[in-house]
């Protein structure tokens, strides 16, 4: 159990959070970052990136590793907790940790980030682990020379997809329309994949499997458009749906939208509450790219400077 007090606290480890280490840093701040539930957030998930500025391509644990090491060479302080409760009723601000540690902060900024979403089947949640992830980066390993899906059709799912072409014999791409949502040059490179299949128009009904040992042997497709309903044998599925943006410890202490996104002022990171602050996809239910998010902590580093030397 410990008392940490700082003059800015950023809670969350992804490159909003860590920009935003970089700039209050060189500013002089005393300043902490509690990583969270995942260090380098789910970018660290990320095989590879090609729309970062200055890198042809680099895989996302990379990336957040040389972010955190300039943030290490400028004297922040990084903890490897979570924050499970806070109170921003009065300054400084207390933040209190899953391993019972408690943070006093003049100023925080709060760039938790998001987490994947899920389709919310009985299934999927039996299955989870077994045969059902949301990260092909950290699974796709097990599934060399074998078949999977892939649920979704954005950006997430199409870099999942291309991944998983690499080590399986082949993967069926699940899209609930006709069209991806992806970038052109992910769409362009799905089609023209051997590997990929892609199920348009489709919904997963039902994952399904063996129980002794549990392991998924299927799935069972839906036809939004004329509701016919097909079974396709494989061996591993990876949900990729979309985020939910991570906010539960805020209800009440903050204002949020209804999808759980933090409100923040016009093009400004400021909350209703004076001297805290948000960034990155926490606040972004829009564009969730890792470089907006890194501009979105060095605005909101800049904010908590200016508020701190205001005050």
């Amino acid at each position: 159990m410990a008392l940490y007090t700082t003059d800015l606290l950023i809670l969350g480890s992804g490159p909003a959070g860590y920009t935003a280490g970089i700039y209050a840093a060189r500013a002089g701040l005393k300043t902490i970052i509690v990583s969270g539930n995942q260090e380098g957030g789910q970018l660290t998930m990320t095989n590879s990136i090609e729309n970062f500025p200055g890198f042809e391509e680099i895989s996302g644990f990379e990336l957040m590793d040389k972010m955190k090491q300039q943030a290490l060479k400028l004297g922040v302080e990084f903890v490897n907790d979570n924050i499970v409760e806070v109170d921003f009723s009065n300054r400084p601000f207390v933040c209190s940790s899953e391993n019972g540690h408690s943070f006093k902060a003049r100023a925080v900024i709060v760039a938790t980030g998001s987490s994947a979403k899920w389709l919310n089947l009985s299934s999927e949640k039996k299955f989870l682990g077994y045969g059902v992830s949301a990260c092909a980066t950290c699974d796709g390993f097990f599934y060399r020379g074998r078949t999977v899906a892939v649920i979704g059709g954005g950006n997430s799912a199409a870099a999942e997809a291309l991944y998983l072409a690499s080590l399986a014999d082949k993967v069926i791409l699940v899209h609930r329309r006709r069209q991806l949502r992806a970038d052109k040059i992910l769409q362009d490179r799905i089609l023209n994949n051997k590997k990929i299949v892609v199920e348009w128009d489709c919904v997963v009904d039902e994952i399904l499997g063996e129980d002794n040992p549990l392991k998924v042997t299927g799935i069972k497709l839906r036809n939004v458009e004329n509701d016919n309903v097909k079974t396709i044998a494989l061996d591993g599925v990876f949900i990729a749906v979309g985020h939910q943006p991570n906010t539960d410890i805020f209800r009440g202490n903050l204002p949020l939208d209804s999808k759980g996104y933090i409100i923040t002022h016009e093009n400004s990171s400021k909350t209703d509450v004076e001297g805290v602050f948000a960034a990155g996809d926490v606040k972004d239910p829009k564009y969730k790219q890792a470089v907006i998010s890194a501009g979105s902590g060095a605005m909101a580093a800049m904010d908590a400077i200016e508020f701190l030397d205001d005050n």
